[in-house]
């Protein structure tokens, strides 16, 4: 038995606690070198003001995100990069550290691994120190939320995955209900000018995802 468990985690197959459906992850890094970690320390320091020795965090928060870009091959090509695009205004100022995720769920469900897990990604306007962050593919029409069944399957999985690793999580919110989260004990963000609009997943693939995992007492940005 230990030696098939072996065998499916190198494949990116992990099973779930009791009894659940196994998950398949694939990994596919973003370009994360000592220039990245360099910029996140700066950023972790600049924002929220700490000096780390590393950018290690503890997951506290599950962030579900849409990336308003119906290919999977562009969206994955614009978190690559080291250094934030120019044509990111809107955040540019704050710092040219560019934006990341851990995870990124195509239209068919497949789930990708883009970085460690436990390393700071910018994702999160205040929360980016305690948080693990998700982008679905689409979500291009902000009037209307088109993510698929198939991507909605693939979050339910992955969010029992991750809490039943990190026992730390203690929350699951939208991008969209990121402000929110100011005034909590998670929240670290000491610009108070620095904030953007967000609408991404939508309400309705929240309150789908959140019906699914009910047992598992995930706390909304609310509570």
């Amino acid at each position: 038995m230990k030696k098939i468990l072996l065998t499916l985690s190198a494949l990116g197959i992990f099973a779930l606690a009791n009894g659940a459906e196994a998950i398949k992850i694939i990994d596919k890094p973003i370009n994360f070198g000592q220039e990245r970690i360099d910029m996140t320390k700066a950023y972790i320091k600049d924002h929220y003001g700490y000096e780390v020795e590393n950018i290690e965090i503890e997951p506290r928060i599950i962030v579900l995100h849409w990336t308003a870009d119906m290919s999977f091959t562009k969206s994955f090509e614009r978190l690559k990069p080291q250094k934030l695009f120019s044509d990111r205004k809107d955040i540019v100022k704050a710092s040219a550290l560019n934006v990341s995720a851990h995870f990124m769920v195509k239209r068919d469900g497949t789930i990708y691994r883009l970085m460690p897990e436990n390393w700071m990604a910018r994702h999160v306007i205040g929360l980016n120190y305690s948080s693990i962050g998700i982008e679905n593919i689409g979500g291009k029409s902000n009037k209307k939320e088109d993510l698929t069944k198939a991507q909605l399957e693939a979050n339910i999985k992955l969010v029992r995955y991750l809490k039943n690793k990190h026992k730390s999580i203690t929350h699951l919110i939208g991008h969209h209900e990121y402000r929110e989260m100011e005034g909590s004990d998670l929240w670290l963000e000491m610009d108070k000018g620095y904030r953007t609009e967000k609408s991404d997943p939508g309400d309705q693939f929240m309150a789908n995802v959140r019906k699914k995992v009910m047992d598992l007492n995930l706390s909304t940005a609310v509570e």
